[in-house]
């Protein structure tokens, strides 16, 4: 880690520290805004939206509440085992303080967070200070000029990260006990490359079973974690058994959450969020995890007889956190698959983006739409970032890998300083290359 640590040390150094450049954006309209004030106003309207609450909904309330029945205390060691497994070398919140600062004083600092982690255990209240966020735009594929084509991450503060560490290690283990196999995101000894592995399992597994055509369909969620709807997140655990007391800190913390939008012209105001659940929180993918698990539970593929049949089991689904693929030996059973999972989604506020959502097939599949929309059928499939083909075959993957791998060889110039000699040149060349090697 820290000879990787050193490596991209030495290319920012190189090359220098990137900064976001957000020359213009898009207002609602379509129309291009240059001036700051306008571009900060406009992704805190675009932000203020993408997090309100419905107010139609008169059960959606952001109410404190409280527990009755006491639990046992924190104890000092919980608090020096949670400071000790935060990862370091992160960007701090909106108050600065970044956790660094806590591993260094030790012992103090374990005994001060736990006087303040204690009454909060007791109160179920949270310092106001810790449920504010910043949230910083990082850009994906798509028109840079369009907020849509952003990522909202949250920085939190590392004072409430101690907290919520071992709030965490008590969740995971009700989180555990109710997640499914199929279900690999955000899963300690499990990760992207199981699920690619098992798609090209079950490809291989269902030729080798004489299965003429099976079906995929790759499922993208908008937004997903931005989407979340409070008010259901908190019934949720109720219903998969997961104690009162810990549910109620949980949702005390998201009762009244701020936040701000920071970005190179400044930042915003600050303003309410009412729904989803924060990129960059410890507890977002856990919490996202059993929100999607109600929602496949509901629509009962589970216990579907649609899926693929392989060795007496029925497999149907595969999830890694919001990125969901449902499978079929036919086109009904795949539509139906769908349609189930499509109504249990909008049920909590989850909209399938049809654009990103994609059909492949071993074999011929007829057009297929939804809400009035074609969704595209392919031959082959980035998933998880690793191409998946119909027939399994992997070979276009080590092609395509071996592809990127050479031409990053190849092209390493805009690392390299310009207006330097050949050999000063040759030299960051071969340190960087020289470090990759030890990486490795």
């Amino acid at each position: 880690m820290e000879k990787t640590r050193d490596l991209f040390k030495k290319i920012r150094d190189t090359k220098g520290t990137f900064h976001l450049k957000m020359g213009s954006i898009k207002d609602r309209n379509g129309m291009d805004m240059t001036k700051a004030e306008d571009i900060k106003e406009r992704w805190q309207e675009y932000t203020e939206e993408l997090y309100k609450k419905d107010l139609h909904n008169s059960d959606n309330h952001d109410d404190v509440i409280t527990h009755t029945h006491l639990e046992p205390d924190i104890l000092e060691c919980e608090v020096k085992w949670a400071l000790g497994n935060i990862t370091s070398n992160k960007a701090s919140g909106g108050n600065g303080i970044p956790v660094e600062l806590f591993q260094i004083l030790k012992d103090d600092a374990v005994k001060v967070l736990h006087s303040i982690r204690q009454q909060m255990w007791k109160t179920q209240q949270w310092p106001q200070d810790w449920k504010r966020s910043v949230f910083i735009p990082i850009p994906k594929k798509g028109n840079a000029k369009e907020c849509l084509s952003y990522s909202i991450i949250a920085l939190i503060s590392h004072t409430s990260k101690v907290m919520l560490k071992i709030l965490q290690a008590s969740l995971q283990q009700y989180a555990n006990r109710e997640l499914p196999d199929v279900q690999a995101g955000f899963r300690k000894g499990r990760g992207t490359r199981d699920q690619i592995a098992n798609i090209c399992w079950i490809i291989k597994k269902a030729g080798e079973f004489q299965k003429k055509n099976i079906y995929f369909w790759f499922i993208d969620c908008a937004k997903a974690f931005d989407c979340v709807d409070h008010n259901k997140l908190w019934k949720i655990p109720k219903e998969m058994g997961i104690p009162d007391y810990l549910t109620c800190l949980l949702r005390n913390l998201y009762a009244g959450q701020e936040a701000t939008v920071r970005i190179g012209h400044g930042t915003t105001d600050w303003f309410q969020i009412g729904t989803g659940v924060s990129q960059g929180c410890i507890l977002s993918p856990c919490l996202f995890n059993l929100y999607a698990e109600y929602i496949m539970r509901n629509a009962g593929l589970e216990e579907a007889q649609a899926g693929i049949k392989i060795a007496g089991r029925n497999i149907n689904n595969h999830r890694y956190a919001d990125d969901t693929t449902l499978m079929a030996e036919s086109e009904e059973e795949l539509k139906s698959l769908l349609m189930k999972v499509k109504e249990e989604s909008e049920k909590v506020g989850l909209k399938l983006n049809i654009q990103k959502t994609k059909i492949m097939a071993s074999g011929p599949i007829a057009s297929q739409e939804m809400n009035g929309e074609t969704v595209e059928t392919v031959s082959d499939f980035n998933f998880l970032g690793s191409k998946i083909t119909g027939d399994g075959d992997c070979s276009h993957e080590i092609k395509r890998r071996l592809f990127l791998g050479w031409r990053r060889h190849w092209h390493p110039t805009p690392v390299l300083l310009p207006g330097k000699s050949h050999g000063q040149r040759s030299q960051q060349k071969h340190y960087i290359e020289k470090q990759t090697l030890l990486c490795q």
